[in-house]
């Protein structure tokens, strides 16, 4: 069973940060939300004055205005909190599927977008906004944000945002839409030292992203604190997944198959080397001749169970 080609994750890391990011995402978004005059306490009224809206004395164009008004609504209809969770793990779920995909090459320019190859601080994207096609981005706005030279911060959240849709477009079953009012809480401060992305980036070794599992173990420990708060109680819908959702991880399913379905495939095609190939896969115990056909005798039987072709005419 020791292959000393085989990589097993160490979760320790995972562990820790994932319950502190869902905690962080979640008071980033909150923050982003507060800006437009939405928390816990209640909605500020918007006060619109030809293409601006004002939202707690402040302007917006009235673009923003619109966004706001669907997100005001979804918060009507579930809540502030709920709409809030969703919000940060919409995110940080984009995020990290970002992550997974700039550090194996997926992305189409094949620039970084949420780090840099080189260790700087900035994202290689940044550097190479101008060349980049991507949905939504308008060019002459990514050419006056360049050339304005300190608004940094603006031109990375269209590009992250028009990366999203382009990932939408692309894989429209792993990457779901970006819709308007999920753009306005995309959190603030992106590029700062201590900002959510750089905390994604520097606290997850390379390495650890090799496989695509990491992203289920994200997951399961981004849920870990809201899974022991609904434990032992009643649990709302929105909190079934957290409470009943656990990642197996990959080694775990090739054990469990390589040593139950696979054994049982093995026994009734004796002469196959395909066991060569199963890194988990345990020889079974040599046994006596009496115990040796009655199982057998249950193979055979649970084969038959397996295989409804069994059972046909033509397997009689």
């Amino acid at each position: 069973m020791d292959n000393p080609n085989l990589w097993i994750m160490n979760t320790n890391k995972i562990k820790t940060y994932a319950p502190k990011a869902r905690r962080d995402f979640i008071a980033a978004v909150t923050r982003r939300a507060g800006t437009f005059g939405l928390s816990a306490k209640g909605t500020a009224p918007v006060r619109e004055e030809g293409q601006l809206v004002f939202i707690e004395g402040q302007p917006y164009p009235r673009s923003v205005g619109t966004q706001r008004q669907k997100l005001a609504a979804r918060v009507t209809q579930h809540g502030f909190e709920q709409t809030m969770e969703a919000a940060a793990y919409t995110w940080f779920n984009r995020l990290v599927a970002i992550r997974f995909m700039e550090l194996h090459g997926y992305l189409d320019h094949s620039f970084r977008v949420l780090s840099h190859p080189a260790g700087l601080l900035l994202p290689e994207v940044l550097g190479h906004a101008e060349h980049l096609d991507l949905p939504g981005l308008d060019r002459e706005r990514v050419i006056e944000l360049k050339m304005d030279g300190n608004r940094d911060e603006e031109l990375y959240r269209d590009l992250l945002l028009a990366q999203c849709r382009a990932l939408h477009r692309a894989m429209p079953f792993l990457f779901e839409r970006v819709d308007d009012e999920t753009e306005l809480l995309l959190p603030d401060n992106l590029l700062q030292t201590d900002s959510l992305i750089r905390d994604l980036v520097s606290t997850i070794p390379d390495e650890d992203w090799q496989e695509v599992e990491i992203i289920g173990w994200l997951y399961q420990f981004y849920i870990s604190e809201k899974k022991d708060q609904v434990i032992g109680k009643v649990v709302k819908s929105e909190d079934i997944p957290a409470a009943t959702q656990l990642f197996t991880p990959n080694w775990i399913v090739q054990y469990l198959v390589q040593n139950s379905v696979g054994r049982l495939w093995l026994m009734a095609n004796p002469a196959s080397t395909l066991k060569d190939q199963w890194p988990y896969y345990i020889e079974p115990a040599e046994q006596t001749p009496e115990v040796q056909a009655q199982l057998d005798a249950l193979i055979a039987a649970r084969i038959a169970e397996d295989d409804p072709q069994m059972n046909t005419d033509e397997h009689r």
